[in-house]
């Protein structure tokens, strides 16, 4: 119903009250941010597990383009100065 009145998508991420971080929990359509949380509430956290949620206008979202990951991924030839594995420790320097 909420798609054909033309409310715009959201992303819902989810801070349980084991976890550290915001995981994505999934997406819903509502009219603006505060019926997005309300709504996010009590859609992907019926059982008090929740203790933080973040909704995300869905198009606010910048992503990859999952066909490209190969290139996009990929680690650049020729930049080897990024890997400490060429750097020497200096003496007299603690803590390395």
């Amino acid at each position: 119903m909420s798609e054909s009145l033309g409310w715009p998508l959201w992303e819902v991420f989810v801070r349980s009250s084991r976890g550290l971080s915001h995981v994505h929990a999934g997406s819903l359509h509502a009219p603006d941010a505060a019926m997005a949380l309300r709504n996010a509430r009590d859609l992907y956290t019926r059982r008090n597990e929740g203790v933080s949620i973040w909704v995300v206008p869905a198009d606010a979202i910048a992503a990859s383009d999952p066909d490209s990951k190969g290139s996009f991924f990929e680690s650049p030839q020729g930049k080897d100065y990024r890997h400490a594995t060429y750097y020497v420790k200096s003496e007299g320097v603690k803590h390395l």
